[in-house]
């Protein structure tokens, strides 16, 4: 309620209408209330002084009316004087005193307030901060106050006091004190720490001017009127204390005396300098505003401060401040004091901080030369400066030098050192408020997007990009992003290409503080601009090393020495990022840019291979094998490349290729169910052979079978024919299961079994030599299934096997009868013996047969389909070949038989002699399509004698049974002559049509193997 007392009494003023005021309390400074406030045109930060004279007028009401009218008059002397204080700050103008902005103005209620620079808190503030320290037991000077804000955290206070800032701010005041005597003519006439301000630079301002006056016997002009020091000295107790001298701080010049001169500030000065190491901070002369008390200190050696008593203090002054400094500020005697200029050249400021800080002030002032010297040596004695000097006073007073362009990599460096060595806390404080906002504002917001190199920029930059490690730990991840990305972009786009690839290298540290967004829309596309369009070797190798970051790898030791140093290696930590960049953006962006690489230099050969490591993790297998690798393989073969290089690519070559293999034999497990082979490898059997136990034991019996294909669906006739139950090959073989399957060229199985003799006649020659035969390799895809696959590259000459049926044929009686419907099993040529009526050509005539897929019309046919051309069992003839140079050349598209051809028996019913003529055959295996078995679905076939069921397949009326069986060519037989006849007659060869019209007039013991046929 009081405050709002307070500016509801301020009224309409200036500085209420072009400031905003805030309610805040900053600190006192005697009789002033300074608020913080900012200008509304600008937002610039001022501080406010505001004196309330309710405080004047409180005691006011119990006086008399005499009395209140002399008392009246006492309180405008006051008023008079505070404005004085603020009108003497508009006239003296100087560093060290503090600058007025708005001249003082009165309140609608008599109060007073002016603007001044801002100010943080005032010397008298802090002593009595520290002294509730130590009374509370926080600790002694040497210790830091540390309070509680309300969030709970404990921080430093922002203003801290030690033994350098003591002297820094000593120094200040006697250069203000300086000014006021020697150039105004002015003693200051009440210097106390209340009239001391300290800004947030920790630089001490000189205020409280109300008892300020012209020195006796000064001839310099001045505005100012002088004092009474009869009145100023007499204590009104009807009056607040702060608005009257302090006589603790006051030199007995003043009142013993009555001279007014500047050596009575310098007095004042002493006792300062005591107060500020004495416990409590007070002045060693306490007279509790009683000139009686002031005067008894100086009627008595023990009670004026010395050398003697230690200047009165509680503890222990500092040598040279006790030895050379005291001792001649508090004297009995004006003359033997020192001057202004020659305490700030006195032993208390001769050491290297003071005078670094003294340097710094006049900084400005100093050439070229000595600045850049200066910056040179200042990095190396940061270490021994207080955090709170180098916070707030070294670096404020280096950012404003950075105006001076050709000092920026200099001030900048020194700038890093300090926010390095400052605690976390202020470390981030100090760079978030003062440093980040200048560095943008240089680098970003006044820099001239020219393409002109500008090195004292540039070399700003390498600076900024080296300490990019300190910058990150200081600042936050949005205030990175929004101001120091910015500049890290202007490094990257710079026509200098040290630069360049410094930005380029610093993204091991940027990476971790931006999200993925940011890098994949904002940072890749700059960094694969600069890599697709330069022309340098360092800078290729260096975007290739970025590649490999923003993939979620680390710079490669070997890609490091490349032999391109045009910067300086500094050791950088791994990306914590996994993956910044996703697996598409690699595949479609990164792989392609290498891709385009058209220099074959080794280090940028190797920077790519370390690229394409990564990348190669993370994208698929199919990209890998047709993209990746052919790349990496182009690569190896540079002839730019040693021995060690070329075995990089190829070790990374042979782990991707493993890795494609890998995944690739895995997907196709997983899609053929745990498979390894099937009947899509075989597909050069054309038309592979089963087993008959395998077909036999398909679930499906006979009667079942021979319902189906005989269309009696009821029909449960348990008659089964010969040939099912082996029937005449059974007979004569045993059990066709337990023998492999032999051609004329093809044994099944693994090489082991025995081939049989090859088949002769009567009238048929001797056999040539057997050449080798082939042996084709079964491949097994379960357990009773079997495939024959020829191997192509050991096709030999056909040899003739040898059979039952090798001696000459004699018809024998039979009864056997074949069951109308019943189908006959093809699928016993798996294992049956080759068909015995099959001969071999000579090896001078054999020719070597070749294998290819074919389609027949009877791909699927099996017997029982082919019962509608005779569905009564039929006798044949064979028609002997026309001459005995005639070949024939059946084609057999995967039934395992070979074809043939006769010769003619002899004209004698019984024996004949063998003919002076032989045959030849060859054998094709199904080329081209359309004419041979090459797609016969053996599987639904019954087991059965495969000789007989070659011959039983078909009726055809046609000469030859090629038209019927599309290709398979056995052009030497005539159509089968169908017989209702036994089954029991020996096959005999067919004759010529005279040969048949003499057997039918001499019937011989043919006459029953005829009409078995």
């Amino acid at each position: 309620m009081a405050l709002a007392g307070v500016f509801k009494s301020l009224g309409a003023t200036n500085i209420n209408s072009n400031y905003s005021i805030s309610s805040t309390l900053t600190t006192t400074a005697g009789p002033w209330k300074i608020y913080p406030a900012k200008k509304k045109s600008t937002g610039k930060e001022y501080s406010v002084f505001v004196f309330d004279r309710k405080i004047l007028d409180a005691h006011s009401k119990d006086l008399s009316r005499s009395s209140a009218a002399g008392f009246k008059k006492v309180v405008e002397e006051v008023v008079e004087r505070l404005k004085k204080e603020a009108s003497s700050l508009a006239r003296l103008r100087h560093p060290a005193i503090l600058e007025l902005v708005e001249p003082v103005e009165e309140t609608r209620g008599g109060g007073l307030q002016f603007v001044t620079e801002p100010v943080t808190t005032s010397l008298a503030a802090v002593l009595q901060e520290k002294d509730d320290q130590e009374r509370n037991g926080v600790g002694g000077r040497s210790s830091r106050y540390v309070r509680e804000e309300p969030d709970g955290t404990r921080r430093r206070r922002e203003v801290e006091i030690d033994e350098l800032e003591y002297q820094k701010g000593l120094l200040q005041v006697s250069k203000a004190l300086e000014f006021l005597h020697e150039n105004a003519g002015l003693a200051h006439g009440n210097l106390t720490p209340d009239a001391i301000l300290i800004n947030a630079k920790s630089d001490w301002k000189v205020s409280g001017l109300a008892f300020c006056s012209p020195q006796q016997d000064s001839d310099k002009p001045t505005s100012i009127q002088p004092i009474s020091l009869a009145e100023v000295l007499h204590y009104e107790p009807r009056l607040p204390r702060t608005v009257q001298m302090n006589l603790d701080y006051t030199s007995p010049d003043f009142v013993l005396d009555n001279n007014l001169t500047s050596s009575a500030d310098m007095f004042s000065l002493g006792l300062l300098c005591v107060s500020l190491y004495n416990s409590p901070h007070r002045s060693p002369l306490e007279c509790n505003s009683s000139l009686s008390a002031y005067k008894r200190h100086f009627q008595s050696s023990q009670g004026v401060p010395s050398s003697t008593n230690n200047y009165l203090c509680s503890r222990e002054l500092p040598k040279e401040l006790a030895n050379h400094v005291l001792p001649r500020l508090i004297t009995r005697r004006p003359a033997t004091r020192m001057t202004a200029k020659e305490f700030q050249q006195s032993e208390y400021f001769n050491n290297i901080m003071v005078k670094t800080l003294r340097f710094l002030d006049t900084f400005p002032a100093k050439t070229p030369n000595e600045k850049q010297a200066f910056l040179r040596g200042l990095i190396k004695v940061l270490p021994d400066f207080p955090n709170s000097v180098m916070e707030k006073k070294i670096l404020p007073g280096l950012l404003e030098e950075m105006k001076d362009k050709e000092l920026i990599s200099l001030i900048l460096h020194n700038i890093f050192k300090i926010i390095e060595l400052l605690p976390s806390t202020a470390g981030k404080r100090a760079f978030g408020d003062r440093v980040r906002p200048v560095i943008k504002e240089i680098f970003v917001t006044n820099a001239k997007q020219a393409q002109e190199r500008d090195p004292a920029r540039d070399a700003g930059l390498i600076i900024i990009i080296e300490q990019l490690p300190v910058i990150v730990a200081a600042c936050p991840g949005k205030g990175f992003k929004d101001d120091i990305l910015p500049i890290i972009f202007a490094a990257l786009e710079s026509p200098t290409p040290v630069l360049v690839g410094a930005a380029l290298q610093c993204l091991p540290s940027v990476l971790p503080v931006l999200d993925f967004s940011t890098i994949k829309n904002e940072l890749f596309p700059v960094v694969a601009m600069i890599f697709s369009k330069t022309n340098s070797l360092a800078i290729k190798v260096r975007g290739l090393q970025a590649f490999v970051v923003l993939c979620g790898g680390s710079t490669d030791p070997l890609a490091n020495n490349d032999g391109l140093d045009g910067l300086g290696h500094s050791e950088r930590k791994p990306s914590s990022s996994s993956s910044a960049l996703d697996k598409f953006t690699m595949q479609e962006k990164i792989v392609p840019l290498i891709k385009a690489i058209k220099t074959k230099e080794p280090a940028v050969m190797i920077a790519a291979l370390n690229v394409l490591r990564i990348v190669g993790k993370v994208a698929d297998a199919e990209f890998v094998a047709m993209d990746i690798l052919p790349i990496l393989w182009a690569m190896s073969l540079t002839p730019l490349l040693d021995l060690k290089q070329f075995q990089s690519f190829m070790d990374l070559i042979k782990s991707l290729s493993k890795r494609v293999e890998d995944e690739q034999t895995k997907k196709l497990q997983e899609l053929n169910g745990g498979n390894t082979s099937g009947p899509a490898e075989d597909f050069m059997s054309l038309g592979g052979l089963s087993s008959s136990s395998a077909l036999d034991t398909n679930g499906t019996s006979a009667n079942d079978f021979a319902a189906l294909v005989g269309g009696d669906g009821g029909n449960t006739n348990n008659n089964t024919s010969p040939l099912d139950s082996g029937g005449w090959d059974s007979a004569l073989t045993g059990s066709s299961s337990n023998i492999p399957v032999t051609s004329p060229s093809i044994r099944s199985g693994t090489g082991t079994g025995r081939s049989t003799p090859a088949a002769t006649f009567s009238w048929s020659s001797a056999p040539p030599a057997a050449a080798p035969s082939t042996t084709l390799k079964s491949q097994t895809t379960g357990s009773n299934f079997r495939t024959v696959t020829p191997d192509l590259n050991s096709f030999q000459a056909l040899t003739p096997q040898s059979t039952q049926f090798s001696q000459p044929l004699q018809p024998t009686p039979s009864t056997v009868t074949s069951p109308t419907g019943t189908g006959i099993n093809w699928g016993a040529a798996t294992q049956a013996q080759a068909n015995p009526w099959s001969s071999s050509t000579p090896a001078s005539t054999a020719t070597s047969p070749s294998i290819a897929p074919s389609t027949s019309a009877f791909g699927g046919m099996n017997l029982g389909q082919l019962s509608s051309y005779s569905r009564t069992s039929s006798s044949f003839s064979l028609k002997p070949p026309p001459s005995a140079s005639s070949v024939s050349t059946p084609g057999f598209g995967g039934s395992g038989t070979g074809g043939f051809s006769l010769a003619p028996p002899p004209k004698a019913p019984a024996q004949s002699s063998t003919p002076t003529t032989t045959t030849t055959m060859t054998t094709s295996w199904g080329s081209g399509s359309g004419g041979s078995f090459g797609n016969l679905n053996l599987g639904s076939i019954n087991n059965g004698a495969n000789s007989i069921g070659n011959m039983m397949a078909a009726k055809s009326n046609t000469g030859g049974m090629g038209s019927g069986f599309g290709g398979m060519g056995m052009g030497m037989m005539q159509p089968l002559q169908p017989q209702s006849s036994g089954w029991g007659t020996p096959l005999q060869p067919q004759k010529t049509q005279s040969q048949q019209q003499q057997q039918q007039q001499n019937k011989s013991g043919l006459d029953k193997y005829e009409s078995l046929l």
